[in-house]
């Protein structure tokens, strides 16, 4: 597997997110291949944690690009999102949802109780449980691989075809009509139907 280079995450949250699909989250032994995503563009976007600027919480999302911006949601669940663009920008793409590839019985074990396959990594909170992820790994750089985790292409190409719908949990008139998730079409891990 090849780590994706910096130069990769130049780009638009728009243009990376589907770019982004098929590729794979590697976490140590514990592999996953995305197959949900969703974008999220700064100050242009109503639902991005970085749409009033910069603050203690969301420094990471602007810049630069390649490092993981984790934060907690609804003080439950961790949420890694790639950081893109140019530095500054605050633009990034929230992994959302993967098909456990290695390591899965670690998988399970960080998600006690967890039996199914297509509940393992479906959803970005568990995504994060199942590949050991937690607020400490917000900064990690994804392309040198610091905390042991990078972004991989093993060849897979995008889907010529991706699902794409509306974002999940947006509230109301914070971009909840934003076409900007995008899914690899019935692959396992995908957290759920199209939301419209």
């Amino acid at each position: 597997m090849r780590v994706l280079p910096r130069r990769f995450y130049r780009r638009d949250s728009r243009e990376l997110a589907p770019l982004l699909l098929n590729k794979v989250l590697v976490h140590g032994g514990r592999q996953a291949r995305l197959v949900e995503v969703e974008a999220y563009a700064g100050s242009d976007d109503p639902g991005s944690h970085a749409y009033t600027g910069m603050r203690p919480r969301n420094t990471t999302m602007f810049g630069p690009p390649g490092h993981l911006y984790v934060y907690r949601s609804y003080g439950v669940h961790w949420c890694a999102n790639v950081v893109c663009g140019e530095e500054g920008w605050a633009s990034a793409v929230l992994l959302r949802g993967a098909t456990p590839l290695e390591g899965i019985e670690e998988m399970y074990a960080s998600r006690p109780g967890i039996t199914r396959l297509r509940e393992l990594c479906g959803g970005p909170g568990r995504l994060t449980q199942a590949l050991g992820m937690d607020g400490t790994f917000d900064g990690t750089d994804v392309v040198t691989g610091s905390e042991a985790v990078t972004l991989c292409d093993d060849g897979e190409p995008p889907p010529g075809d991706p699902g794409i719908s509306t974002r999940i949990g947006i509230s109301p008139g914070k971009g909840d009509v934003l076409p900007w998730r995008y899914y690899v079409r019935g692959a396992v891990g995908v957290s759920r139907a199209p939301s419209r």
